[in-house]
């Protein structure tokens, strides 16, 4: 059997005849909310996306974090029939929707195809353990660290961005469940260690992995 090729969400996009087209998202307009019908895929050509669950006491949590390239969504695949979270951007976005059934058609069209989105799934859904992981046992010093390396797609092409763009305290404060103060205490660490340069836009160095790997006590 051949082996499935890397995922590419162009090709995808280039599979079917949706008609649709990227649109432009702010972080002031939701991709969808939590409660709305799952009746379409999205892709993301361009820009970041939080995703967040809001709890019966008022309580949010940020529960993904995706960026370009990335699918959001795709649980409406499986016969979800509402959204149980928020996708909200963290900077200006182009995302496409690709209707539920025209997904499906293209996916059963295609059998390597399928392949490839399905591997590409099982990753993310791989990624989402990772997260939950991270916010149970990892410090906020750790946490943090892995969102900027995540943010600047460490580990995930062969060269990552260095500059990650602005991003507010408050918004990784969020994601990663502490407060701003906190944020800000660790970024001026991460700052003096050499790890990290930010003046409006943020800039990572891959010595940044030296927090997520060791204790904050064995850096020199």
């Amino acid at each position: 059997m051949k082996k499935a090729g890397p995922f590419d969400g162009k090709t995808f996009l280039s599979k079917i005849d949706s008609g649709d087209v990227a649109s432009e998202y702010t972080p002031r307009k939701a991709v969808f909310r939590q409660g709305d019908p799952s009746d379409s895929v999205f892709y993301i050509e361009k820009g970041r996306v939080k995703l967040t669950i809001l709890s019966r006491r008022g309580k949010e949590a940020v529960v993904g974090l995706l960026g370009t390239g990335d699918f959001l969504g795709e649980e409406c695949l499986a016969g979800q029939k509402q959204r149980l979270t928020t996708a909200t951007p963290l900077s200006d976005s182009l995302i496409v929707r690709i209707n539920k059934e025209t997904t499906i058609e293209a996916l059963r069209s295609d059998p390597e195809f399928s392949e490839q989105f399905l591997a590409y799934v099982l990753a993310r859904s791989i990624r989402i353990q990772e997260d939950l992981v991270d916010q149970l046992f990892n410090s906020s010093e750790k946490r943090l660290a892995r969102v900027l390396l995540m943010l600047a797609h460490y580990g995930r092409e062969p060269q990552p961005d260095l500059v990650i763009g602005k991003i507010s305290q408050e918004t990784l404060a969020e994601m990663i469940g502490t407060t701003r103060s906190r944020v800000n205490f660790f970024m001026n660490k991460f700052r003096k260690l050499g790890f990290i340069k930010y003046n409006g836009s943020l800039e990572v160095n891959s010595s940044l992995l030296n927090v997520v790997l060791y204790d904050s006590t064995q850096i020199p």
